[in-house]
Order: structure tokens, then sequence, then C-alpha cells
């Protein structure tokens, strides 16, 4: 049955199925023609996966992402962002970088944080005379910072496969975003100085600094308002994705007024398109880590691997090789889904934190969302410019991702090798870490 299962993966991988289609039709091809089950068990299976509460914090966090967006967080974190450090070689860049830190502490998703923050940072960067696959690149690489920061949809994913807890997973992942967000603001800084692109020619202004801060106080009030209420144990992370839908919906409505209801209905219709797809995925990918499982195929893999080699080091190494090619070409959900349970049993007897093994692998699968062939941000990226009657094509948006991408790497190894940068936070909140 496991054989089975593995050839039809790749079958039906190979001809491009979508990943849904891929993980549901090798599950039922296993289970029809490798077992005595009825097919009945797969929706039972599937509606098993969905039945979960903590997953409802997904649609919640997407639609609040959404809101803020529509309500004109977006514009107003990147005049924050200009006036803290617009004036250095690069400015935009680095203001599209830190803009992408801050969004991601409201947002949770990698693709709704390039979409935000690039549809308005790409034209402007173009305007001002940066290369657009330059401007593009750095958009689609700085928007995986969304899923590395917290909130994060794969985290909650995660906690969810290695029944941990999504507050201490959650606290774990601000080290590991300000390293890879700081990371590429260096990098872009780098090859800006190279390019001659300076920063934007306006004196630092204190005075104008204080009204930049009053004028996004409100949407930088959301993510104190979602993580000081997790970690204050005032609510729950899913409670805390309701609450942050009521305040988008309060701030884009009646603060800054820049929210209709037309503009809600797209928000909605939005969320539940993504939220659907996004919920198929992890059904269907329930159902394939099932059929691993009960075929002991996690076990036999931590075992052989075991048997070859002991050294903490070296399995890091290899996990982070299988996570970096298995985000070219899988979406993170349905990635995580499928190897948490494989992985954590290799893991866990050389002593390494499900915590940390969880940040390891999204931040890998972070730097997927910017690589060939499904590198979703790098689509969102594509998408702006055809909006813009601009014709740019994923290859020549990879092939200025890549300076980026390798710094991506250098941080990544960075967390994977100092464990402290992941779980320095969770150890002083007094947070058990498994």
């Amino acid at each position: 049955m496991g054989l089975l299962l593995g050839i039809s993966f790749l079958v039906l991988a190979v001809i491009g199925a979508p990943i849904a289609i891929v993980l549901g039709g090798a599950s039922m091809i296993a289970i029809h023609f490798g077992s005595g089950l009825p097919l009945t068990v797969v929706p039972q299976r599937m509606f098993t996966a969905a039945d979960s509460f903590t997953l409802l914090a997904i649609p919640l966090f997407m639609i609040a992402g959404s809101l803020m967006d529509s309500g004109g967080i977006s514009r107003r974190l990147i005049h924050l962002a200009n006036k803290l450090v617009g004036g250095f070689t690069g400015g935009l860049a680095l203001v599209g970088i830190l803009t992408c830190m801050f969004f991601a502490a409201i947002s949770g998703s990698g693709p709704a944080t390039v979409a935000a923050i690039g549809g308005i940072m790409i034209p402007y960067m173009v305007k001002a005379g940066y290369d657009r696959n330059f401007a593009s690149a750095v958009m689609s690489v700085a928007g995986s910072i969304g899923i590395v920061i917290p909130p994060s949809i794969p985290m909650v994913t995660y906690a969810i496969m290695a029944s941990i807890s999504v507050k201490t997973l959650f606290t774990s992942g601000f080290g590991p975003g300000v390293i890879v967000g700081l990371s590429l603001m260096f990098t872009a800084w780098r090859i800006s100085k190279k390019k001659g692109y300076g920063g934007e020619k306006h004196a630092f202004s204190m005075s104008e600094l204080l009204e930049a801060l009053g004028d996004s106080f409100w949407a930088l009030l959301m993510p104190v308002i979602i993580l000081g209420g997790i970690y204050g144990s005032v609510f729950t992370p899913t409670e805390a994705a309701g609450v942050a839908v009521v305040y988008g919906l309060f701030v884009g409505l009646f603060v800054y007024r820049e929210l209709d209801w037309r503009g809600i209905h797209k928000v909605l219709v939005d969320a539940g398109t993504t939220t659907a797809m996004i919920m198929l995925i992890i059904c269907t990918a329930q159902v394939f880590g099932w059929i691993m499982t009960s075929q002991r195929i996690p076990d036999a893999i931590a075992k052989a691997v075991l048997s070859m080699t002991h050294s903490k080091f070296l399995v890091l190494m290899l996990i982070n090789v299988i996570l970096l090619l298995a985000g070219c070409v899988m979406e993170t959900n349905a990635a995580l889904i499928i190897l948490t349970p494989i992985l954590l049993p290799i893991t866990t007897p050389l002593g390494i934190s499900p915590a940390h093994l969880g940040i390891v692998m999204i931040t890998n699968l972070a730097i997927g969302m910017s690589t060939p062939p499904l590198g979703v941000n790098l689509f969102v990226s594509c998408g702006i410019n055809q909006r813009l009657g601009a014709k740019l094509s994923l290859e020549e948006i990879s092939w200025s991702a890549l300076p980026f991408i390798a710094t991506n790497i250098v941080a990544l190894l960075l967390i994977t090798y100092v464990e402290p940068i992941a779980l320095w936070l969770p150890s002083l909140a007094g947070q058990t870490q498994r």
C-alpha cells in the first residue's frame, strides 16, 4: 500500500495535477487497490481533519489582513517605514522590506503580504528609477517574512500536526523573522549601492516621524492587541483572529474610513476562495499522512536515517536540503502536514525541540515561496506587473531574486544551528517547547 501511494503520488505530480488532486488521488488509489477499506474512509478522514477549532484561525487571519489592507493600513505602514529608513541608500527597497515585517505581524500569509505591500511598492520603486526586476524580486522574497513573523497560518498548521502550543510557536518566530528581515535589508542595501539607487531626498525629521507614528497608530495597535492578548492568555490564537477581524472592520469603517461595503464583500469572497483552496489541501494531505502513518512509513524513514548517523548537525543539514527542495514544488501547508510526521521521529531522539524544528521547517518553506517552479510569491509579483501593463516573466524575477534567496539560506543556517535565536523568547516567557 505504501509503495502504491508513492508511485501514484509521483505519477500525478509529474503530469502536473494540482497538489490537492495529487494528494487526494494518490490516497484514493492506495486505499482502493492496496487495502480492503472502502473509499468512504477518505471523506471521513477529510472531515476529521477539517473539524478543528484551531483551523478557524486560518480564514479569520486572512480576512483580518485583507481588511487592514483595504482599510488603508498598507499605505500608512509604508509611510512610517519611509520616514524610518527611506533616506538610506536603496531607501525604497528597505522601506518595502521593513513594511513587510510590519505587515507580517498582521497578515500571517506570504502571498497576502506581497499583494498588499508589493501592489504599492513595485510601481512606486519603478517610478523612482529602480529596475522592475529588482523591485519585483525584493517584494517577492520579503513577502515570505509574512509566515515567519507571527501570527502565521503555517505555524497554526504545524502546531496542530506536532501537537504543540500555537502560542509557543508564535513566540519562537520573532527572532528568526527579525534575522531574515535584517539580512534581506543588508542585501538590498549592498545591491542598491552597486546599482546607484539612492535614498529618498528628504532630511530626517523627528516631527515627521512622530506624525507618521501617529497616523499609523491604529495599524501598529493591531498586532499589539492580537499578540498581547495571546501571550497574556486573554484569548486563544483562534479567538485572537476573530478579535482581529472585528478590529479591522472598526478601523477601516470608522477610523480611517477607507473601507466600504463593496470592499468588505471583495475581502470575504477572496478570503473564502483562498480558504477553500488551503482547506482542501489540508484535508487531502491529512488522508495522505494518515496512510503513511498507518503503514509506519515515518518510523521506517526515521530508523533508516538514524542508522546512518546520530549527528545532530548532519541530520539538520539533511532536513534543510529536503525542505528546500520540497518548498520548490509543494504548497507550504501540504508540505508541513506530510513532512512533520516524518521529521519529528527523526529529530526528537536527537534532543531537537519540536518548536525549533517548526521554525526551521517554516523558514525553509518560506524560501520556497520565492523559488520556481511553484513560488507563489513570484506569481503574485507577476500578476502585479501585469495589472500595471508590464510584461515580466517568472524567470526574470527569479534571476533577480537569487541574491536574496542566497541571503535567506545563510539566515536559515543561523536559525538552524543557533537554537537560541528561536528558543530564547519562549524560554524567557517560561513557555514549554514540547
